[in-house]
């Protein structure tokens, strides 16, 4: 063997191993779930510093003064102080779209049928907010004490707060069931493919994280006003609710529909507390009578007991009248990776 032959040189088009480094960031699917999310939340905090500042420099939301307790909001405060971070998390959830090169639609605003499934979960949402009032006036757990509204203020208020209430809507749905929802989902769908081998993993890592952000979703609501512990409690189990009808259709429509006119029954035409929050211009006055734990209280309706057969109703009516539509359900492993068909067939 002649030592000082020329080494045999590297096949032409083999593929080059990656890097530890280039491992530690990116995986089978892109950028790693956990950078992604850490990448996300940086992004959020900042550019909402940045936009809290500016809002207050122009005067368009009002400075609070710590110790103080803010008055009852109006409908157009409330359109600009969720406006505001509603546009910052969509801006963020295209920012990491294109970072990570998926359609931004599959975070859960895409799809074909977004008018159909927000104005059937509108439908819904608004049905079962008067079950549960229904049921504490006619168990005198609620009093109807006048109305406050009359002629045009009627229709100029309930356009308004039902404006409100959208935009309410769809920041907590898609801040809380969107790009974060998906993201986290990815990465633990990978870590349960790894660890157990599973063919189940893309609906245990839903689930998991479903219920990750619903208890985050549930605790968020403590530093509400008024907010009790069966408040906090019906606020997580509604997160894995709208958690289910993402799971069905793949999309946050029917959920943002519901959130919708949940909140626009409950604040303006009923006037009952939303999560122990009053809001100004509402059609009725109502109070509480009795227990807390059976009327609400301070809370509001979402405070009672009733609140839970009426959430496992949402749940039945969600099985029975949304198809399985979503491609996750399939647990298909490409489902996550670059430029598959079923990805780009969402956005």
């Amino acid at each position: 063997m002649n030592e000082f032959a020329a080494p045999t040189p590297t096949t032409p088009g083999a593929p080059v191993p990656p890097s530890t480094l280039h491992r530690i960031f990116i995986g089978p699917d892109g950028l790693r779930a956990g950078w992604s999310i850490l990448l996300f939340i940086v992004l959020f905090f900042a550019l909402s510093r940045a936009a809290n500042f500016l809002a207050h420099a122009a005067h368009l939301l009002p400075p609070h003064v710590p110790g103080t307790v803010r008055p009852d909001p109006g409908p157009l405060f409330t359109i600009i102080a969720e406006a505001i971070p509603f546009l910052i998390v969509a801006l963020v959830s295209w920012i990491m779209s294109r970072i990570e090169r998926r359609p931004v639609g599959v975070y859960g605003l895409g799809g074909q049928r977004k008018l159909p499934l927000f104005l059937v979960g509108a439908f819904w949402g608004a049905l079962f907010l008067s079950m549960l009032v229904l049921i504490l006036w006619k168990t005198g757990l609620l009093m109807i004490d006048m109305r406050l509204l009359f002629g045009s203020d009627v229709l100029r208020y309930a356009a308004a707060w039902l404006i409100g209430f959208l935009v309410v809507g769809m920041l907590e749905e898609y801040l809380t069931r969107g790009y974060l929802q998906y993201t986290l989902t990815r990465g633990l769908a990978g870590f349960y493919r790894w660890a157990f081998k599973t063919p189940h993993s893309t609906a245990l890592g839903f689930w998991s994280a479903a219920l990750i952000f619903s208890i985050l979703f549930g605790a968020g609501h403590g530093s509400n006003p008024g907010e009790s512990p069966i408040g906090l409690v019906a606020a997580g189990l509604a997160g894995l609710v709208f958690c289910l009808s993402l799971w069905r259709t793949g999309s946050l429509w029917w959920a943002i529909g519901f959130h919708t006119t949940w909140d626009w029954a409950q604040s303006f035409l009923y006037g009952v507390a939303d999560s122990g929050t009053m809001v100004k211009f509402h059609l009725l006055a109502t109070h509480p009578v009795g227990k807390p734990i059976l009327s609400g209280g301070a809370t509001g309706p979402e405070g009672s007991i009733f609140i839970l057969p009426i959430l496992a109703l949402v749940s039945v009516v969600i099985v029975f009248t949304l198809p399985s539509t979503n491609p996750l359900a399939n647990d298909r492993a490409d489902l996550f990776t670059l430029k598959t068909p079923g990805l780009d067939a969402e956005a």
